[in-house]
């Protein structure tokens, strides 16, 4: 059987969605489409919509035959590592080929981006501490380096300005690094960009225009026209379950507590807080209660509003500077949900898997990935302050994988 790969979040699942599934298996004439998913926290660092089953059912039910858990420690990280964690993943699982959606839509110009920024890496990364000396966030050093190395080439180059460019770059760059024999794909984004509010006119729109709209208090109606019917039901029914969707407004008090019990200098243990952030985020968590008050006096413009949310999903989820430089890899292959298809395939190539296969929790849980995975589910469920998300605390032990005749 020959398998693809694709790495989703699925915030939530939508027909944007749908049509790269659609494409992929078309692009790559594949018999099997693995989803490598984010659990509950994402790389963008905020708690997902729902849940990991609720969104695997979504993928599964929307033709993707096999969804793989990408570990916390990966799912959270900036894009290079959330590539690395991932493209791991799918080339243990034997992917022949794997597909990312980009505004680029050329593979060529992303295989020549990459080998551009190989034979100028010297130049580059100096480049880019210039320009961070300059008080350049990050992500704007990259773009102002890569502007500077690039403006003389005459070859096509991706635009990384655009987020879904960003991430396919990444992931070519983790397939070489990894020395992968996995096939790159890309399928070009259609309609609506990553940011992108929706539109009326259109049946496609942004995860982030539709989690706008609920957030802002639409009904599930108002975003219908942009998702197919069974997505569409998995919403409906957590709404009815939880009373609400998952967001950092949600699940500030909770944040503003751990935070105002530690200290700056304990804060300033955990991955990602560089630079005096801790002190920042301690003073503003006294002064607001809410969480977008508080986060507009603590942004900056060395500091992305995504860098920002990285540090306060890890102060939630007590993810330190010393077990993030422990983890290299993901140690594990862990199924969130299948379709017939995917079980077979996944029997087909169980006893040639390099990475142990984890059904069941309770038998790996000394695994230290495996174990942030947990505390990460069971502090998204409290989060959400309902007396049945209470009841999913430790669900990780008592949910199978959800298999789909």
């Amino acid at each position: 059987m020959k398998a693809t790969g694709i790495v989703v979040e699925y915030n939530p699942f939508h027909n944007g969605h749908l049509h790269h599934l659609q494409q992929t298996r078309l692009k790559t004439n594949s018999d099997i489409v693995i989803a490598v998913m984010s659990g509950n926290f994402l790389q963008r660092g905020e708690p997902a919509l729902v849940d990991k089953w609720t969104r695997s059912k979504m993928a599964i039910a929307a033709g993707v035959d096999l969804v793989i858990e990408l570990p916390y420690a990966f799912a959270t990280a900036q894009a290079s590592d959330f590539a690395k964690g991932a493209l791991f993943l799918l080339d243990a699982l034997k992917c022949h080929s794997f597909c990312f959606g980009s505004e680029e839509g050329s593979l060529e110009a992303f295989q020549q981006t990459y080998n551009l920024l190989l034979t100028k890496s010297e130049e580059y990364n100096t480049a880019i501490a210039g320009y961070m000396k300059k008080g350049l966030s990050y992500p704007k050093a990259l773009n102002e380096a890569y502007h500077e190395i690039s403006k003389n080439t005459n070859v096509r180059l991706v635009d990384l300005s655009k987020p879904n460019n960003i991430l396919g770059y990444h992931y070519i760059q983790a397939a070489n690094l990894l020395n992968s024999k996995i096939q790159p794909e890309t399928i070009q984004r259609v309609v609506a960009n990553y940011h992108d509010d929706a539109s009326n006119t259109e049946t496609i729109a942004s995860a982030t225009g539709i989690r706008k709209l609920l957030f802002e208090g639409q009904k599930l109606s108002a975003v219908d026209a942009y998702m197919p019917n069974k997505s569409l039901g998995g919403l409906t029914e957590w709404e009815s379950l939880h009373g609400s969707f998952a967001s950092w407004e949600k699940f500030y008090p909770i944040l503003r507590l751990i935070i105002l019990r530690s200290s700056p200098e304990k804060l300033a243990q955990i991955a990602e807080i560089t630079e005096g952030m801790e002190n920042a985020i301690w003073k503003a968590a006294r002064a607001h209660t809410s969480f977008q008050s508080f986060m507009m006096q603590i942004k900056s413009k060395r500091f992305t509003w995504t860098r920002i949310q990285r540090m306060l999903t890890h102060i939630y989820t007590d993810f330190t500077w010393s077990q993030l430089r422990e983890i290299d890899a993901p140690t594990y292959i862990r199924p969130l949900a299948m379709n017939k298809n995917g079980q077979t395939y996944l029997k087909s190539i169980k006893k040639d898997l390099q990475l142990p296969l984890i059904s069941r929790v309770a038998a790996s849980k000394k695994d230290k990935q495996l174990q942030l995975d947990i505390k990460a589910a069971d502090l998204y469920y409290l989060g959400l302050q309902t007396s049945s998300s209470q009841h999913m605390v430790g669900s990780d032990f008592r949910i199978a994988p959800i298999i789909f005749e």
